[in-house]
């Protein structure tokens, strides 16, 4: 064991394995559509830099992040894989794009227009896709944006169109909007130069055929958030956090644990106190709910979850099963992340995201040859 894994308050271990097994299913549910990976706000919180190397080596050809930033610092990583910043084409990093050979999604006709004209002043055609809206109302061309490109399609000159893309809003729920927007992006599609075409998301891929296009695009299901809330996780736990007993201690009725004295103790019985916090992305609002398990057993959360420190009830436990030291476990086997999110009122992927920088990061599997050690 590393000291640094000795001495750590908080470890979190990322199965490499496991994503790239999420991906595979992914791929072979939406054949013959390809399937690329999401990797935007660092691999949903797990470490793009790990992440993206184990992807491609599984095979994934196409990658898709929040902005360009994040798209540079993956292009040493997978040099030959296609890399799409959906954050459209910030004002002057036209060369940018070109120089590191990643692919802008044009959300606005004002987008296509700098990009088109960059093209035109080197010559050559560059790569882009277009973002087309479809009811979500955030980013991408809007039914007047839309008409007036189909209508002047020369205003594409000098850009190559890998993509037309579009993104569901509410795929993970049975309503008509589903498929409202998938007849609205195959009318829009039908309308514009001849590309291909991605509208599925992860939970949209288990929508059918009719939502696959030519390209999906998961997110959430390949870091194992559970892409269909109504059944059945059908994918792998990828991920699982264990935080380090700090202290235990005796307490009796009167006490009260934590800020706030939310907590009261009725009888007697024993409290630790685990390393781990808000400041971790275990979220405040799991003061007083949820669990943690020691040794295959619940401990319940008591008091407020404060920015380095939860506390647990360990009465039900022998003593010797807790002692300063002893990991327990936060999110896995017993305590999925979407049941964790579920406890905080929010969704799995926040919980990922939060996922703070303090963690002793332990990755698992991945490609022949590399480190299981995070830095």
């Amino acid at each position: 064991m590393s000291d640094a894994l000795q001495r750590a308050g908080a470890v979190l271990t990322i199965d490499l394995d496991a994503i790239a097994d999420n991906w595979r299913r992914l791929r072979d549910r939406a054949a013959p559509a390809a399937c690329a990976a999401v990797l935007k706000a660092d691999a949903y919180g797990l470490g793009a830099a790990r992440v993206a190397p184990a992807l491609r080596a599984a095979g994934c050809t196409t990658f898709f992040v929040a902005h360009l930033d994040e798209a540079l610092a993956l292009r040493p990583l997978i040099p030959d894989a296609e890399i799409l910043s959906l954050g459209g084409l910030p004002a002057g990093a036209e060369g940018v794009f070109v120089e590191a050979r990643i692919i802008p999604v044009l959300n606005h006709l004002g987008e296509i227009t700098a990009w088109g004209a960059f093209a035109r002043g080197l010559e050559v055609a560059l790569p882009a896709a277009v973002h087309v809206d479809t009811g979500m109302n955030r980013l991408g061309l809007g039914p007047d944006e839309l008409a007036v490109l189909a209508a002047t399609p020369d205003r594409l000159a000098g850009i190559k169109v890998r993509l037309w893309l579009s993104h569901l809003a509410c795929a993970d729920t049975a309503t008509p909007m589903n498929t409202a927007q998938r007849n609205h992006f195959r009318a829009a599609v039908a309308s514009l130069p001849a590309a291909p075409a991605s509208l599925a998301n992860s939970s949209g891929i288990f929508l059918g055929p009719d939502f696959h296009f030519d390209l999906v695009r998961p997110g959430c299901a390949l870091y194992g958030v559970n892409p269909t809330p109504d059944s059945i996780n059908p994918m792998n736990g990828v991920m699982r956090l264990d935080a380090r007993v700090l202290q235990v201690r005796s307490v009796d009725s009167p006490m009260t644990v934590g800020y706030g004295a939310t907590h009261r103790v009725a009888g007697s019985g024993r409290i630790a106190t685990i390393a781990v916090g808000y400041a971790d992305g275990y979220l405040r609002a799991l003061s007083g709910r949820g669990s943690v398990y020691v040794g295959g057993v619940p401990a319940p959360v008591v008091g407020r979850v404060s920015m380095d420190l939860v506390t647990v009830d360990v009465s039900a436990l022998p003593e010797e099963a807790v002692a300063p030291g002893t990991l327990v476990e936060v999110i896995g086997p017993h305590r999925p992340v979407d049941t964790v999110a579920d406890e905080a009122g929010t969704i799995g992927y926040e919980i990922l995201t939060s996922l703070g920088p303090r963690y002793h990061r332990v990755y698992t599997g991945g490609a022949p040859g590399g480190s299981a050690w995070g830095s």
